[in-house]
């Protein structure tokens, strides 16, 4: 017998059936029904995204790889280009945004675009694209984290430098502390999040005046901080280089897609929701130039930097640029908001029989934590420390994740555009956030680059390649891949239905 679940999606108007949810009168009763949250039953809080926490430490923490590519020129004018390739993105999902304002974001929304025959197929692929773009965004954070504190622990301690073991260890004191404190204070992490946003937009300033002020190391030339282009330690071609270079721009703008998670917590969503997933990409790519010049024109011999310990420069860097080791703590960042949007995320989609022992992962916990996901966040911890055993044998490991995470929300934002594409578009007709006749080669736009990001981060940073250096990217994201169609073939086919909707 189906359930009633079953038989009210049965009844749910779709993009096939001409509903469109933006419209007035007695269809927006309907829309209750037909968006409901991925991630949140009225039981428990709603979804978070991370793109405001994420912004400073993944413009930072991969800065090695722009110096290797050819240094400030690479830093600031590969962060540009990535900004403006990122706006036809942000822009064609904001269209479809517009048509289904919901937070279960491109989960749903192909759905809705793919063919009825096909639905359920596009949106369980999509629907681990997004899950493992979380498990590994939330890795790159809290492993990029550990590297950061033994690169600050090597500024007071230069005679030490940690083994590859000792890396590893203090990676998982990082991912039992944040996983800890999420689940015991989960009730106080909206303050917690607002407290951590307001100081790190205090300390993106903070570090943009002092470098400006004050420049221990001296300052460069119009002329270095905004040419200079070296690629010599790269190995590649110069043009190439400055493409693998773009992977910390990437990683900056990765989070865009999960603005759509404050779908059903903003007024008129169909309207602002794309507004802000618009703006939020020159809005960060005037934040960004802000935070990257004052560095460009300060930054200390990259032969130096690239020399520090553990590949992660940033804290030799101010530390070079202020003379001072005190501002170290201004880079330290906190993971609770990508580990908590990472949990809501496995819990939903283990809440739509999509991942194996979904039942276990799909049930809340008990007495004082009724209302928290906690299986939930111990998978996401545990995939995090299988995965992050990859830095025992790659050196490049940090590199890696980063990259996984930006090919598994890339590609997951372009399957919806290219649905669209294939309907000629016809379900963007008439939406509050229409791109009109731009609509066509800004999608096509939108689906090449991130084509063609999805390549540049899979690369090598550095040329000749060996085991230890190697990016294992593309080997961690075929693997999620084939691990998805597996569990679809043996059971996914049977159990799975859809996006949840909720019961009445």
């Amino acid at each position: 017998m189906p359930t009633d679940s079953e038989k009210l999606k049965d009844t749910i108007p779709t993009s096939e059936d001409g509903f469109d949810p933006t419209s007035n009168g007695q269809e927006d009763v309907k829309t209750e029904l037909c968006y409901p949250s991925l991630v949140f039953p009225a039981e428990i809080y709603q979804r978070r995204g991370f793109y405001h926490m994420l912004f400073t430490f993944a413009l930072t923490s991969p800065i090695e790889t722009s110096l290797i590519s050819g240094g400030p020129a690479t830093m600031l004018w590969s962060f540009v280009m990535v900004s403006v390739f990122t706006l036809p993105m942000a822009m064609s999902m904001a269209e479809i945004c517009s048509k289904y304002p919901t937070s279960s974001g491109t989960y749903f929304w192909t759905y809705q675009l793919a063919p009825s025959k096909y639905r359920l197929l596009f949106s369980w692929v999509v629907g681990w694209l997004v899950t493992v773009g979380y498990w590994v965004v939330a890795l790159s954070v809290t492993f990029g984290t550990s590297q950061l504190i033994l690169a600050g622990i090597n500024i007071y301690l230069p005679q030490w430098v940690a083994t590859a073991w000792q890396t590893y260890l203090i990676f998982v004191l990082v991912v039992l502390v944040t996983t800890t404190v999420a689940i015991f204070f989960d009730h106080s992490l909206p303050f917690l999040d607002s407290i951590a946003a307001t100081w790190n937009l205090l300390g993106i300033i903070i570090i943009v005046v002092c470098l400006s002020v004050k420049a221990a190391s001296g300052r460069h030339s119009a002329k270095y901080a905004l040419t200079h282009f070296d690629t010599s330690q790269s190995g590649w071609t110069p043009g190439w280089a400055f493409f693998i270079g773009c992977l910390p721009g990437a990683y900056t703008f990765l989070g865009v897609p999960t603005i759509v998670t404050m779908g059903e917590e903003i007024f008129n969503p169909s309207i602002n929701l794309p507004k802000a997933m618009v703006w939020s990409v020159p809005m960060g790519c005037l934040l960004g130039v802000g935070f990257i010049l004052p560095i460009c024109f300060t930054l200390p011999d990259i032969s130096v930097l690239l020399a520090a310990p553990e590949g992660q420069p940033e804290a030799l860097v101010f530390e070079l640029i202020m003379g001072s080791k005190a501002v170290f703590g201004l880079t330290v960042m906190c993971g609770l908001s990508v580990t908590c949007a990472t949990c809501r995320a496995t819990w939903a989609f283990a809440r739509d029989q999509a991942i194996p022992f979904h039942h276990v992962f799909a049930r809340l916990g008990r007495g004082q934590l009724s209302d928290t996901p906690v299986n939930a966040y111990l998978l996401s911890a545990l995939i995090q420390l299988a995965l992050g055993c990859i830095y025992l044998g790659s050196t490049a490991a940090f590199n890696s994740f980063v990259a996984v995470s930006i090919m598994c929300f890339g590609s997951s934002g372009a399957i919806p555009i290219l649905l669209l594409l294939a309907r000629r578009r016809k379900p963007a007709q008439d939406v509050p956030f229409s791109l009109g006749l731009w609509g066509y080669p800004l999608n096509v736009l939108a689906v090449l680059w991130i084509a063609f990001e999805m390549v540049i981060v899979s690369m090598p940073v550095s040329l000749p390649v060996h085991r230890a250096d190697m990016n294992y990217a593309s080997v961690v994201f075929i693997g999620f891949i084939v691990v998805s169609a597996l569990w679809y073939i043996v059971d996914g086919r049977h159990i799975y239905k859809g996006p949840y909707i909720p019961t009445i």
